[in-house]
């Protein structure tokens, strides 16, 4: 640990080192973050991006009485190497380990628990106010990159935070990033900005010059600062910000320590909102990351000296951007569409291949399910990759603008089930359970890449509405030499005659496979029921069950309106009288761990379910 950083137990201890320490120090924090996440994998070039920032925020504000909020938060490793966290930061991404966004049930410093872009603002204003109410001294800060800037949310928090007079602050990290290169409009208009370095020195001479007219001076100058007048936008050529509400001030070099100190006690000084606009470089510091910010923005271990990664080889994720590619090379109807996630959901090679209908619409998950319903209605056959747990936000739009219309609009579900060491902000366990409530939804889940290919060519072409092909993170797991894929919406697989029946989808199918051999040497025999397509549910699956005697229904997903209960009160309507045991993720959070960990908590790999078969026989 660096001789600096050693010194740093809580925020309070940086106000104790010179302007060159401090510098010193973000070198020293640059060298523990990469240490750290080539260790345990992580988002590395954004937080390498901030950590003088970060280092900045915490020299100006104090705790208790100031509050700063994350967007999405996984830049936060230098917030919690400073917020007393430092010794455990080793720790980070794993199981009991610190949490790789920001936790207030770790720390005091964490006011809002953070994964998803776009919300820090409207957390922040919601702080703010209720300092307000409870007559609380103390500013909040909301620190918000501008690939976030793309999410609506995002405005309409922009859009309430300016009628508030004092104590709020908007600090802008403008890294030209989210995860994929940004896009659209406010990309171009930030871009503007960040070529305009003389805005503010122009600015500040105009309010000097009016400053100095006697009389009439400082009232034409509030007038202008609080006007939308076409004066206002001559003399001053204000932002979009400022006529949001905002006093804008940057762009700023977001890596030049001194400077940023001094913007931000300016900044806390003035009773109005204020958004502070800094320019920062994502990988800072560590060259693989700087010239390839991409590939290190969330990364498995690596090698520090030659940037190399765990090979991680084959993955659901790429097997659909191929098959994608393959069914558009026949159908020039095919679009594929992405918020901002390109090259995490295997989209990379359509892009290249086929520009024309290819759409990044940034961190917008709204607009892309309405957008690609637009793109259905207009006779195109629209896909959307995207994680599950990203997919939430969009839901409504599901609902009103996708199912409503009965538009052909595939979901390409990625990462669903459980995800592993993002934990609980990034899990994929809701989409089933939220969707199975929708109507004119179909819902397919392949275990294997095979089965991939085959449901996504039947959501494209063989349902009528919106159809959905939820896959894993990583890759393929365990099949059985005798099981052959069949395309069909349900597979029975395992030993004739027997009455218990093990009722599963997805990945899970792999461990049932693995506990039925298991349990085949304890004497009891056991018929896999796996549903290739769970919504809706085949008649035939049904009737299947209704002649065993013990059924187990194991799910990746939420217990309360996933497929489990749908199955089991179909099956009771039906005059089912046997024991039926289902297991699924029953209420809370899944906190991170690696997804076999996960997998063997929730008791939902091939021991848990054998054991769980093996008690009840027991009882």
């Amino acid at each position: 640990m660096g001789f600096l950083l050693n010194k740093i137990n809580s925020p309070q201890d940086l106000r104790g080192l010179s302007m060159s320490e401090l510098d010193a120090l973000c070198g020293e924090i640059r060298e523990k973050i990469i240490e750290t996440v080539s260790a345990n994998g992580g988002h590395l070039a954004s937080n390498l991006g901030v950590v003088e920032l970060t280092v900045a925020l915490h020299y100006i504000f104090d705790r208790p009485e100031d509050k700063i909020v994350w967007d999405v938060g996984h830049q936060c490793y230098t917030h919690k190497i400073l917020t007393g966290r430092r010794d455990q930061i080793g720790t980070i991404r794993t199981q009991n380990g610190l949490s790789g966004f920001p936790n207030p049930r770790e720390s005091s410093y964490d006011p809002f628990h953070s994964g998803h872009s776009s919300a820090s603002i409207s957390a922040a204003l919601g702080l703010v106010n209720a300092k307000r109410m409870n007559q609380e001294a103390g500013h909040v800060v909301a620190v918000i990159g501008d690939g976030a800037l793309t999410g609506g949310l995002a405005y309409e928090g922009l859009n309430n935070a300016g009628r508030f007079p004092k104590n709020f602050i908007v600090v802008l990290n403008d890294n030209k990033m989210s995860i994929s290169k940004n896009v659209g409009a406010i990309a171009r208009y930030l871009a503007h900005i960040r070529t305009k370095p003389g805005y503010l020195k122009m600015k500040g001479s105009i309010e000097k010059t009016l400053d100095r007219i006697p009389v009439i001076g400082r009232p034409i100058n509030h007038f202008l600062l609080n006007s939308k007048s076409v004066l206002k936008q001559m003399l001053y050529h204000s932002t979009l910000f400022e006529d949001m509400g905002f006093l804008y001030y940057g762009p700023f070099d977001g890596h030049n320590i001194s400077q940023l100190i001094k913007v931000l006690q300016t900044a806390k000084s003035i009773s109005h909102p204020v958004l502070l606009h800094v320019i920062t470089s994502k990988g800072k510091g560590y060259p693989f990351a700087e010239k390839n910010p991409g590939a290190f923005h969330g990364i498995s271990c690596f090698d520090i000296k030659t940037g190399e990664a765990e090979a991680s080889g084959d993955n659901f994720s790429r097997e659909f951007g191929i098959c994608l590619c393959n069914m558009a090379k026949q159908d020039d109807r095919i679009c594929a569409i992405t918020a901002a996630m390109e090259t995490g959901t295997g989209l990379s090679g359509f892009k290249k291949e086929f520009p024309d209908r290819f759409f990044d619409v940034g961190i917008a998950e709204e607009h892309a399910v309405t957008f690609a319903g637009g793109l259905a209605v207009g006779g195109m056959l629209p896909v959307f990759a995207v994680y599950s747990t990203f997919l939430q936000r969009g839901v409504d739009q599901v609902i009103h603008d996708a199912a409503l219309q009965n538009a052909k609009v595939t979901l390409a579900i990625d990462r669903a089930g459980v995800v592993g060491e993002d934990g609980e902000t990034h899990q994929g366990l809701f989409d089933v359970a939220l969707l199975n409530a929708v109507p004119n939804v179909t819902i397919f889940t392949p275990s294997y890449y095979e089965e991939l290919s085959i449901f996504l060519n039947t959501a494209v072409y063989g349902c009528t509405g919106v159809a959905a092909v939820r896959y894993p993170r990583g890759h393929q797991l365990y099949r059985p030499a005798d099981f052959t894929v069949t395309g069909n919406p349900y597979d029975v697989y395992g030993d004739a005659g027997a009455q218990t029946v093990l009722v599963t989808y997805g990945r899970l199918f792999s461990f049932a496979c693995l506990a039925r051999e298991r349990l085949k040497k304890e004497n009891i025999p056991v018929k896999i029921l796996k549903l290739n397509r769970v919504k809706p549910l085949d008649p035939g699956a049904i009737a299947f069950c209704r002649q065993a005697g013990r059924i187990f229904f194991f799910e990746e997903g939420m217990r309360r309106g996933g497929i489990g209960e749908h199955f089991s009160c179909l099956l009771y309507q039906q005059g089912y009288r046997g024991k039926i045991v289902l297991h699924a993720v029953k209420s809370g959070f899944v906190q991170q761990a690696t997804m076999g960990e996960s997998l063997s908590e929730l008791g939902l790999d091939d021991k848990g379910m054998e054991t769980i078969i093996k008690t009840e026989f027991e009882k």
